[in-house]
């Protein structure tokens, strides 16, 4: 895979997002607290922005008139009829088996040029952190 520099870690602040463009592609990056996550800037449904939607957390239920906001600003839901997806995998809210938007690899490595004590290495859905750049890898 490629690694594409698309911005500096300060950016993106905590809770916030910033749409790129790829290799011809929309994707939003979000910093969800200091974990950076890459979604296609595209709701399956009908097309809308992701990168214009609500952040949102979770509301679960333990049983009746017990729940609790959990996974805070880590589901965004879609501005035009407010499909939600998971911000980490993409996975559709309502239906995961059928419904997902393309969710893309990053890590946080060191600016171009600059040395690193060890080999940069993305894993899917996780961050690495050696410096002060945001990557998005195809």
């Amino acid at each position: 895979m490629k690694r594409h520099a698309v911005a500096a870690v300060g950016d993106i602040p905590d809770g916030g997002r910033l749409k790129v463009e790829v290799a011809g592609r929309s994707i939003v990056v979000f910093n969800v607290e200091g974990a950076f996550y890459a979604l296609a800037d595209r709701c399956p449904h009908q097309g809308g922005p992701l990168s214009q939607g609500h952040q949102i957390g979770e509301l679960r239920a333990s049983g009746p008139g017990r729940h609790s906001y959990c996974r805070r600003n880590m589901i965004i839901r879609c501005p035009w009829h407010h499909w939600e997806f998971d911000i980490e995998t993409g996975l559709s809210q309502i239906d995961p088996a059928k419904l997902k938007v393309r969710a893309y690899e990053t890590a946080v490595g060191a600016a171009p040029g600059c040395a690193t004590a060890e080999p940069l290495v993305a894993t899917t859905f996780e961050t690495v952190s050696e410096g002060e750049i945001v990557y998005v890898l195809l």
